[in-house]
C-alpha cells in the first residue's frame, strides 16, 4: 500500500499524468453509472423515427442520432463496451505475450528463437492491417474484434518481456542466485517478474489506448459489434452521410474516442517516468518524445 501511496503522490505531482489518470477515472465511473446518468437509457435499443437527427438541446444534450436515439445516452452506455474490449483484449494478450517472452529468452536455443521468429512475423506487419484481415476473415462481431485485436497486440508484450529478461540475465543478483541452485521456474516468479512488472504496466496502459483506438477503426468499418449495440467507432461511420449538417452525430463518439485514447497515452507516459527512473525525462525532452511516437 505504501508503493501504491507513492505511485499516486508522484502522478500527482505529473500535470500530464494527473490528467491522464482523471479521464480513466471518468471512463469508468461513466460505465459503471451509465443507467444512473443516461437521460435516456432506454434509446440505446428502441428507435425513435420521429426524433431523428435533433440537434443538441436541454432535452438531448448531444443531439439524436439517424434512429432517433439519444446520443448522450449511447455514448454513456458505449463506454461499457470500451472498458471490456480493451481490458479482454489486453489481457489476452498479456496472458499469451509474457509466457511466450519468457521462455524465449530463458531457453536460447532453437525453441526460443522459433518464438521469437513468430513474434516478428506478427510485428512485421502493421496491427491494424492484422486486425482487419483477421476480423474479415471470421465475420463482423464484438467477439471477433476482441480476438483480432488479442492475436495482433501479444507481440508487443514478447519483446518487452524478451529484452527486459536478457538484461536482467546479466545482473549480479541473477547470476548469484543460479549459483546458489535456483530453478528457472524461481527465477522467474520470484526474481524476473517482479522487476520488470514496471514495464509492464506501463505496456498495459499504452496498449489499452491503442487497443482502443484500433477496435474504433474496425468498428468504423463495421467489422466491429452490430446495431443497436452502441460502439463509438460504428456511430462516427454511421454519421458520415449526414455531415456536415448533423455536425453533432460525429463530434460526441468521435471526442470520446479522443479523450479515452489521449487519457491512457498521458498515463502511461507518466507511469513510464514513476516506475523506472532511467526513463524520467524533464518536460521538453517528454514532449519532443512524445512528437517522435507520433511520427
Amino acid at each position: 500500500m505504501s508503493g501504491f501511496a507513492r505511485i499516486l503522490r508522484k502522478i500527482a505531482e505529473d500535470r500530464v499524468a494527473l490528467i491522464g489518470l482523471v479521464l480513466i477515472v471518468l471512463l469508468v465511473l461513466v460505465a459503471l453509472f451509465a443507467p444512473l446518468l443516461a437521460t435516456h437509457p432506454e434509446d440505446v435499443w428502441e428507435i425513435h423515427p420521429e426524433l431523428r437527427l435533433l440537434p443538441p438541446s436541454a432535452e438531448h444534450l448531444f443531439g439524436t442520432d439517424r434512429m432517433g436515439g439519444d446520443i448522450y445516452s449511447r455514448i454513456l452506455f458505449g463506454a461499457r463496451l470500451t472498458i471490456v474490449i480493451g481490458v479482454v483484449a489486453v489481457g489476452a494478450s498479456l496472458l499469451i505475450g509474457v509466457p511466450i517472452g519468457l521462455l524465449a529468452a530463458f531457453y536460447a536455443n532453437w525453441f526460443g528463437d522459433l518464438l521469437m521468429r513468430i513474434s516478428d512475423v506478427f510485428l512485421a506487419v502493421p496491427q491494424v492491417i492484422l486486425a482487419i484481415a483477421i476480423a474479415q476473415t471470421l465475420g463482423p462481431s464484438l467477439p471477433n474484434v476482441i480476438l483480432a485485436l488479442s492475436l495482433t497486440y501479444w507481440p508487443w508484450f514478447t519483446r518487452l518481456v524478451y529484452a527486459e529478461t536478457k538484461r536482467l540475465q546479466n545482473e549480479v543478483f541473477i547470476e548469484a542466485t543460479e549459483a546458489l541452485g535456483a530453478s528457472p521456474w524461481r527465477l522467474i516468479v520470484l526474481h524476473i517478474l517482479p522487476n520488470i512488472s514496471s514495464a509492464i504496466i506501463v505496456r498495459i496502459s499504452l496498449g489499452m489506448g491503442f487497443t482502443i483506438l484500433t477496435a474504433a477503426a474496425l468498428g468504423f468499418l463495421g467489422l466491429g459489434a452490430q446495431p443497436p449495440v452502441p460502439e463509438w467507432g460504428r456511430m462516427v461511420a454511421e454519421s458520415r452521410e449526414f455531415l456536415p449538417m448533423a455536425w453533432w452525430y460525429a463530434l460526441a463518439p468521435g471526442l470520446a474516442i479522443f479523450l479515452v485514447v489521449m487519457g491512457f497515452n498521458l498515463l502511461g507516459d507518466g507511469l513510464r517516468d514513476v516506475l523506472d527512473p532511467r526513463l524520467r525525462k524533464s518536460p521538453g525532452r517528454r514532449a519532443a518524445a512524445a512528437v517522435r511516437r507520433g511520427s
